[in-house]
């Protein structure tokens, strides 16, 4: 019975600490937003009507998912595994600007790769949004914090500690399966979401973020790809992120011509072939790239259970090194 919880370094297991993780989520998530609501309740009540209240309020609520998962993590990795903050990968370790660059680059033309797709078989057809620079510039500013706060959220749950845990138990495909499979689901309630083919594309798109996490073990690089995907989509091409107008002035106009199977339709792009065709390319092309590694710290941190790092194990990349 004893084994069933403990493994043989005297650490409760892996899959037990991710529903330890799941737990302290919800619990974190709970007091954190009760006292952001208590805040906006005094707020609203004696203060004067904010500007941009919808636009704070989308903000502040990403921000407690956020504070909800990093915060949960964070605990699990001190108290479960005795690991420091910097094990979630989110610090400012050597070369995480990089891994964020170069996550944004691929994520972009990745979405950019399937719009061409769906665009060339005569399924969309773009034109130039409104011609006012100040509303496009408004937009832009609005938009980018929200989608950046909001995949920084999303892949703190998703990629943060569960999967890495997995990861240190040698179960990384455990925690990617369990992780995209949850990923997937939880994108079947936003609108206008068709039960196969949503939940066939995110999951996909939680593999590819997943391969992501594992190729840097830093979140920065799978940020830099699914904030860059949802950016594009929204701000650049004018189309749904995941069911959501989340643009109300963006660069280009695109106009779904069908068929949905290909398209998406109202769901977006995420909802058709088009996006599949894409996500298992650049799925491959991620673990396989050269453009992107760990830095020893992080893959010791990731990739054993009781990781004792030793001194001469410094934040640097193995090509910075040589």
């Amino acid at each position: 019975m004893h084994k069933i919880f403990v493994n043989e370094f005297g650490r409760l297991r892996s899959g037990w600490r991710a529903l330890i993780f799941v737990a302290a989520f919800f619990a974190v998530l709970f007091l954190v937003a009760s006292f952001v609501r208590g805040i906006y309740a005094v707020v609203h009540e004696l203060g004067p009507a904010a500007r941009f209240a919808e636009f704070i309020a989308d903000l502040i609520f990403r921000f407690v998912l956020l504070i909800a998962a990093l915060g949960a993590g964070y605990l699990c990795a001190r108290f479960l595994e005795g690991l420091p903050w910097r094990s979630l990968g989110l610090t400012f370790h050597q070369g995480w600007w990089r891994d964020l660059l170069v996550g944004f680059a691929i994520g972009f033309a990745a979405l950019a790769v399937g719009v061409g797709i769906a665009a060339a078989a005569g399924g969309l057809r773009f034109s130039f949004g409104s011609g006012a620079i100040w509303p496009l510039v408004r937009s832009l500013a609005a938009v980018t914090p929200i989608l950046f706060v909001a995949a920084l959220a999303e892949e703190a749950i998703f990629r943060g500690y569960p999967l890495q845990t997995f990861a240190r138990a040698k179960l990384a495909s455990v925690g990617v399966l369990a992780t995209l499979l949850f990923f997937g689901y939880v994108h079947l309630s936003n609108p206008n979401a068709t039960p196969g083919m949503t939940f066939a594309n995110t999951a996909l798109a939680g593999l590819w973020l997943a391969v992501g996490y594992l190729r840097t073990r830093s979140l920065w690089f799978p940020l830099g790809l699914h904030w860059s995907w949802n950016w594009a989509l929204g701000w650049f091409f004018g189309l749904p992120v995941s069911g959501l107008n989340v643009v109300s002035h963006p660069l280009l106009k695109g106009n779904d011509l069908g068929p949905v199977w290909l398209t998406g339709g109202d769901y977006g792009l995420e909802g058709g072939v088009a996006a599949t065709v894409v996500l298992i390319v650049f799925t491959i092309f991620t673990w396989r790239t050269r453009w992107v590694s760990p830095t020893p710290e992080l893959k010791k941190l990731t990739s054993e259970e009781n990781p004792v790092l030793p001194s001469s194990v410094l934040s640097i990349r193995p090509e910075d090194a040589a």
